[in-house]
């Protein structure tokens, strides 16, 4: 995978922004009205799957989807990109059990 800026995902509506990958900083984003910024991280394993390690949302941010938000652009964004995903965070774990339509691209 190649290494760089933040690559920008469509947003999910008009007026909302979208999730992007920081591969400078292994992790997926997406920036919320405060500045703030809910995150998914991940590392590469030797296989080259995306191993989703750690979700974090802001608590100001709780209960209101946004994980959720995060977790579905994060998963169409490796769908689209062809890659694969290995589910060690418990959040998206939590998530790919709640949507197993994303079978295809969880490796583990």
């Amino acid at each position: 995978m190649e290494s760089g800026p933040a690559r920008p995902a469509a947003p999910e509506n008009g007026n909302e922004g979208g999730v992007v990958e920081n591969t400078d900083r292994h992790r997926f984003e997406l920036a919320l009205g405060d500045g703030s910024i809910a995150a998914a991280y991940y590392r590469i394993d030797p296989h080259g799957r995306l191993v989703l390690t750690h979700t974090e949302v802001p608590s100001d941010h709780g209960g209101q989807g946004i994980g959720t938000r995060l977790a579905t652009q994060v998963f169409e964004q490796i769908r689209a990109s062809g890659r694969k995903a290995v589910l060690l965070c418990p959040f998206m774990a939590h998530f790919y059990v709640k949507h197993p339509e994303y079978s295809d691209i969880v490796d583990g």
